[in-house]
């Protein structure tokens, strides 16, 4: 006869295979953690094709930005450096699209096109049928990465 251990194992066990749920305009619910582990749960839990865009700007940044740190708050992945103390990019599931945020945009240049209510920030919003500039969006990232980030 299975042990109370066990059975409480058995419980945690599916809530972690439970897939996530979707917050308003699909946006996953992922536990607040640092590391790539929830952000690449974030990633996973991402609808559809805004899935294959999370991958795309993770594995842009990754390659722009050695040693990048990342976690997941607010269910939204954030990527920072950790010398800089802070972030500098994130990004979050709408309905119809997904907005990247920078931090600090308004320094960036050219400056991403989406204004904000922050002085600082700009963003960036992909939609499902929009051509993302790789080269375009790879130099903002570097740019970003190099300015003092955001403390959240």
């Amino acid at each position: 006869m299975p042990g109370k251990a066990s059975a409480r194992s058995e419980k945690v066990e599916k809530k972690a295979a439970a897939k996530p749920v979707l917050l308003s305009g699909g946006n996953p619910q992922i536990a607040k953690a640092d590391g790539d582990a929830p952000v690449q749960a974030y990633i996973a839990a991402m609808p559809g094709w805004k899935r294959d865009v999370g991958r795309h700007l993770d594995a842009l940044i990754v390659r722009t930005v050695s040693g990048v740190r990342k976690a997941v708050k607010w269910n939204t992945p954030f990527y920072g450096v950790e010398d800089q103390g802070g972030w500098f990019l994130a990004f979050h599931c709408f309905t119809k699209y997904v907005k990247v945020t920078f931090f600090r945009g308004t320094s960036l240049r050219p400056v991403p096109p989406g204004e904000s209510k922050s002085s600082d920030t700009r963003y960036l919003d992909i939609h499902e049928d929009d051509h993302l500039d790789d080269a375009q969006f790879v130099a903002w990232v570097k740019q970003a990465s190099q300015l003092p980030g955001e403390r959240l």
